[in-house]
């Protein structure tokens, strides 16, 4: 599942709040991702923020009978992708979130939106929860991603391709066998004793 990442810093100036006073800024990064999907099932997640983050305005272009999958808290609950709509566009896909997608032919998605930026907040519920990063960021779950907040012997499961590698955190932080990686836009599931809030700081200006 290769991505293609291109970040597009756009500055938008607001007029000054009066003559006596400094003017305010506000800069946003926009861009793209483009994350290849194999055959069969695919663990994905939305990296850039728009005003719709639904399946139905999110992935568009996928082929008939494509499946996405998301988590309800205990089981998955199925949209299908029949010519040229899903039979539920509502399935929400917001940056933090993932689900599966399923299909017979290979294709490509093509994010496009706003970075996320500043203080983020990604609650992570007690039990199983699909979850990933919410910026377009690549590399070890902890060290790059900031995932800091789970319990001593949660488990992380990573997607393979056929099945799940599991991940344990170890007392002290540490992680067994290994610290996870993770690509931009790819999404895990996690299974928590406890409820936990994945709280980072992130700036790409």
């Amino acid at each position: 599942m290769r991505t293609k990442t291109l970040l597009l810093t756009a500055a938008v100036i607001a007029a000054g709040i009066s003559a006596s006073q400094a003017q305010v800024y506000s800069v946003n990064s926009v861009g793209y991702v483009n994350y290849n999907i194999p055959n069969g099932f695919s663990l994905i997640a939305n990296p850039l923020n728009t005003t719709n983050n639904t399946i139905g305005n999110l992935l568009q272009n996928v082929p008939n009978f494509c499946n996405f999958l998301s988590w309800n808290g205990t089981g998955f609950d199925t949209a299908t992708f029949i010519f040229g709509a899903w039979d539920h566009p509502e399935y929400s896909l917001k940056p933090g979130e993932g689900g599966f997608i399923n299909t017979d032919t290979p294709f490509t998605i093509t994010w496009v939106g706003e970075v996320m930026q500043g203080s983020l907040t990604n609650p992570i519920p007690s039990g199983f929860s699909v979850r990933a990063s919410m910026v377009p960021q690549a590399g070890g779950v902890t060290t790059v991603l900031g995932l800091t907040q789970l319990g001593t012997f949660d488990n992380l499961q990573k997607w393979n391709g056929t099945g799940y590698d599991t991940y344990t955190v170890l007392p002290g932080g540490g992680w067994d066998p290994s610290e996870p990686t993770f690509n931009v836009g790819e999404a895990f599931f996690l299974n928590t004793g406890g409820s936990a809030s994945w709280t980072r700081t992130f700036s790409v200006n």
